[in-house]
């Protein structure tokens, strides 16, 4: 069933435990934040409303309030542009407001998760695919009818075995 966006961005505001999120793009930059990319690929510093944008605000009443806001990128080195830029401008930003990072490197193994799409699960029981456009533009949303949840839990699961914490994986690959 699709979902609009304004019940997709309350999804955010209800939920009351924990929202994890799977990565699965190397380019999401048709999707939002375009000034803040353009800035970095030419090295310019963090625009100032990027720092303090409504997602940084979001994660960090969620975290203060003691929920939980985790994902898991499936990514392969070297990294694209798009990765560098969300890894080392997004990731490190969205840290500093509670938001938890974890990375499934599939540079030397199999993705074990190929052909899952975007998605959030929240509170282990609304999940939301997310469909993007090849060049990362987001299409819309789709809810996943609750009794389907766990299967989505199980891939969410599976990402999070395999995957390590973004910290310990930047400190190893981050880009010179």
């Amino acid at each position: 069933m699709n979902i609009s966006p304004e019940d997709f961005g309350n999804l955010f505001e209800e939920f009351q435990q924990e929202a994890f999120r799977l990565e699965t793009l190397d380019d999401y930059s048709k999707s939002g934040g375009v000034a803040a990319y353009h800035a970095f690929l030419a090295g310019k510093p963090q625009p100032e409303e990027y720092k303090s944008a409504d997602w940084v605000r979001t994660v960090r009443d969620a975290t203060r309030a003691g929920k939980r806001m985790y994902r898991v990128h499936i990514l392969s080195r070297p990294l694209s542009d798009y990765l560098r830029f969300e890894l080392g401008w997004g990731y490190v930003r969205n840290q500093e407001a509670g938001e938890e990072f974890f990375i499934l490197d599939t540079t030397e193994q199999p993705n074990p998760l190929a052909g899952v799409p975007d998605f959030w699960a929240f509170d282990e029981r609304t999940v939301v695919t997310m469909q993007y456009s090849d060049a990362g533009e987001f299409l819309g949303a789709e809810k996943i009818p609750e009794a389907q949840a766990q299967e989505w839990l199980e891939r969410r699961n599976s990402a999070m075995r395999a995957a390590t914490p973004f910290p310990d994986w930047w400190q190893q690959h981050k880009p010179a």
